[in-house]
């Protein structure tokens, strides 16, 4: 996955306020808004007591619950820097808990790896009801999506909205097909759903193009979904879940070939650490984030990062302090143009959860 999206935040001086909340309302009972407003009171007095600034604290209040509009289950992932908002994201699901910190950088892996594993993909539900004849009266309606999963789940894709007679369908059927490829292929979709009444969807994906048809898994569900939440999201979570992303998928394969022959490639934090100092990640693996717990010393640049100050200071680093891991992984990654690749531990499983996938080899010495 690539990290480009963060790259604006990084740019922005720190310290810096980093606020999870879950903003979901439709699970609140009473007065959600209240209730948004009692936990982000929580949160503010932990960023006060870590030493932030008024003026970043009240930019974060100025923006938590704004996303009364959003519906479903959803959270907020809010950055504030010197009394101003630096990076504000809708997260697909509610964070595990309710989380604010005030350091030199910002929390940002939960929010990657809520992004995760951001799959192209095609949704095309058909509307009918009445019998199954081209001779019949009534209209077959069709709605699509293309988006990228999970993200769409609040922030809605490119919907498309078809209606024709039935008596037209087997000939609309064509038309609306390559339609649909020409959305398809401009996002590279990597999967295509489609759900809804079996006779006329069959008709429809008969005449898709071949390449299209190829992708298509049918089905059930219903089309039917909340503004501003993905078409067919139930079913595209059973779908996509723990699936990882053709991009994501070849870096990996490049990492299991690469481990397997004793190329370029290595495991551990320790090792991911002297990758990353040098520049030399092209993508980091992860089982899991690396908990909050593992520090890591930091220097004022993303690949000045070291297990023991001792070692950063030996380098010529002179501003230097402890920070959490995932956090001073984060920033690394971003700064030196690397990916990051979260791998389930049941389909691989990697040494301290961290595995890294070089952009070069080291050279073998003469014998």
């Amino acid at each position: 996955m690539r990290l480009t999206f963060l790259e604006p935040l990084y740019k922005q001086p720190g310290p810096y306020a980093s606020v999870y909340l879950d903003t979901s309302r439709d699970t609140l009972a009473g007065d959600p808004d209240t209730a948004i407003g009692l936990r982000w009171r929580h949160l503010r007095d932990t960023l006060l007591a870590e030493g932030a600034d008024l003026d970043s604290v009240t930019a974060a209040a100025g923006t938590v619950g704004n996303d009364a509009d959003v519906p479903g289950t959803h959270g907020q992932a809010l950055f504030t820097a010197h009394g101003r908002l630096a990076l504000l994201d809708e997260l697909p699901a509610p964070p595990a808990r309710d989380t604010a910190h005030f350091g030199s950088l910002p929390d940002t892996m939960p929010l990657i790896t809520q992004h995760a594993p951001e799959i192209p993909y095609l949704a095309v539900h058909v509307h009918y009801s009445g019998p199954h004849s081209t001779g019949a009266g009534g209209t077959v309606r069709i709605e699509a999506e293309a988006g990228v999963w999970p993200l769409t789940k609040v922030r809605p894709g490119h919907r498309l909205h078809e209606e024709v007679p039935v008596t037209d369908w087997l000939n609309a059927a064509g038309v609306i097909g390559r339609e649909l490829e020409g959305h398809a292929r401009r996002i590279d979709a990597e999967a295509v759903v489609v759900a809804g009444d079996v006779w006329a969807r069959g008709i429809l994906v008969r005449r898709l193009p071949v390449s299209l048809r190829r992708q298509v898994t049918s089905v059930e569900g219903t089309g039917d979904s909340q503004p501003g939440r993905a078409l067919l999201e139930q079913p595209l979570e059973d779908l996509l879940d723990r699936r990882i992303a053709a991009h994501d998928r070849a870096l990996l394969d490049g990492f299991l070939a690469g481990r397997a022959r004793g190329g370029a490639t290595a495991e551990g934090l320790a090792a991911a650490v002297s990758a990353l100092q040098r520049g030399r990640v092209q993508a980091l693996f992860l089982n899991d984030h690396p908990e909050s717990s593992l520090r890591l010393w930091v220097g004022p640049e993303p690949g000045q990062l070291a297990l023991t100050e001792e070692e950063l200071r030996a380098y010529g680093v002179r501003d230097i302090h402890e920070e959490r891991a995932d956090a001073a992984l984060a920033r690394a990654l971003v700064g030196t143009r690397a990916e990051l690749v979260v791998v389930p531990e049941g389909r691989l499983r990697l040494s301290e959860g961290v595995g890294v996938l070089l952009r070069y080899a080291d050279p073998v010495p003469d014998a």
